[in-house]
């Protein structure tokens, strides 16, 4: 006899974010939403697939909260164990955000279950479908990244306008409306400190005084030398708010005097407590991993060397770095030329025709959104930071030779695809 399929459930999701306003109650999207994904499993028959008579429908409900009846039902269910599949008539019927499916794509993977849009050509139980899924959370990391630095570089502006930003509140001060104000009690202790430094220059010894008085730090802590250090050297302390290498006049009222202050640093420069100047120089490598070399199959480590008073960066052959001879023909690259080939290497890439069709269908957008989106503009306005990243996130590894470069996206699929773009063009 021959072998029983194995049954694979699957359930429909489906999605209305507004009421109709015509006359046919008995029959709206919704409805139609679940024909079709009812007759996609229909023609998936031979492999196993049932449709749930279980419905998961959410009317009125818009695509950018994840909080739906329908949908938290779905996903209690599927955690559960209770479905193989789900079926939606396109990605956005389960959510308009790409951060939010991407991290619905997580718990489905967690949970071992696939996902298949009828209408768009994601079905994430084959190889084809998890490399389109795979670019679509490409984008969404990048998207969150994106996200966070634009809010980073919102808190450095606030901070170069003085105002206070979040985080740790220094002892002397709480928040009040979002501002930093004198807390009395604390800011005597600010205050003692700093005029028992200037009599005793012995931070140990100014500890050790505040434990015996039972003063405790503003976490109820007992105080260390490293306790006091860091408070004189605060220049919250003096009205004032330090941003990376910058000190900026800031909104809230000073505790410390500026003659005491002024003194403090006298005698901290003294005592030789001063910033470090031999720290060695922070190498920001995006190719840190990813580049090898063609010759010997090993990685390219980012390194530098100063000349002339001059730093200059570059990727240099591991395995040749160790041999008492050199001799690989690749040895070292100049950092700077191998990253922007690989930026434009990777431009080339996401304005292929493919991939801009791809992603147009993915995302809902048309083709000329996708073009406009990955136009000249965009990578001029790229940072740094946002770059870096966005290699980090799309590309598996780099593979340079002593007359050639091989760039490989994260997927797989990917590559092929992008293999079959680069032949199409070279017959046309």
């Amino acid at each position: 006899m021959p072998e029983k399929t194995k049954k694979i459930r699957c359930a429909v999701y489906t999605r209305k974010s507004v009421e109709d306003e015509g006359g046919r109650k008995d029959f709206n999207s919704n409805d139609a939403q679940r024909e079709a994904g009812e007759a996609y499993i229909a023609s998936q028959k031979g492999n196993g697939w049932i449709c749930l008579p279980n419905r998961y429908d959410d009317y009125g409900y818009s695509g950018g909260s994840m909080n739906r009846p329908g949908l938290q039902q779905l996903l209690s269910d599927a955690e559960n164990g209770l479905i193989d599949i789900i079926v939606v008539y396109k990605i956005d019927r389960l959510s308009r955000s790409i951060c939010d499916f991407a991290e619905l794509s997580k718990k489905f993977d967690e949970w071992g279950i696939s996902f298949s849009s009828v209408t768009q050509e994601i079905n994430t139980s084959t190889s084809a479908g998890r490399m389109m899924l795979n670019i679509l959370m490409t984008f969404a990391s990048f998207e969150r990244d994106l996200i966070k630095e634009r809010v980073s570089m919102k808190m450095a502006a606030s901070r170069m306008k003085g105002k206070w930003v979040g985080g740790s509140v220094a002892m002397g001060y709480k928040v009040v409306n979002k501002k930093l104000v004198v807390e009395p009690k604390e800011a005597a202790i600010i205050r003692r400190i700093f005029q028992r430094f200037i009599e005793l220059q012995s931070p140990k010894l100014i500890a050790a005084e505040l434990n015996h008085d039972n003063v405790k730090t503003k976490q109820g802590k007992i105080w260390d030398t490293g306790h006091i250090y860091r408070i004189l050297e605060n220049h919250t302390y003096i009205g004032e708010v330090k941003y990376k290498d910058t000190i900026c006049e800031g909104e809230h009222d000073a505790i410390v005097d500026i003659d005491v202050w002024n003194r403090t640093r006298e005698i901290l420069a003294a005592n030789n407590r001063v910033p470090d100047q031999t720290k060695k120089t922070e190498i920001v490598a995006p190719l840190k991993g990813i580049l090898k070399c063609g010759h010997c199959g090993c990685s390219m480590k980012p390194t530098y060397t100063k000349k002339n008073g001059k730093q200059y960066f570059y990727y240099l052959c591991v395995k040749d770095d160790k041999r008492a001879e050199p001799d690989c023909p690749v040895h070292q690259v100049s950092a700077g030329e191998i990253e922007h080939t690989v930026k434009e290497q990777l431009k080339k890439i996401l304005q292929s025709p493919t991939i801009t069709t791809r992603l147009a269908e993915i995302l809902n957008l048309t083709g000329s959104e996708i073009s406009r989106l990955f136009q000249e503009a965009f990578w001029k306005e790229i940072s740094p930071g946002e770059m870096n990243r966005l290699v980090q996130l799309l590309i598996e590894r780099v593979v340079i030779y002593e007359d050639k470069l091989s760039v490989e996206l994260k997927s797989s699929g990917v590559k092929s695809l992008i293999e079959e773009v680069a032949d199409a063009e070279e017959s046309d």
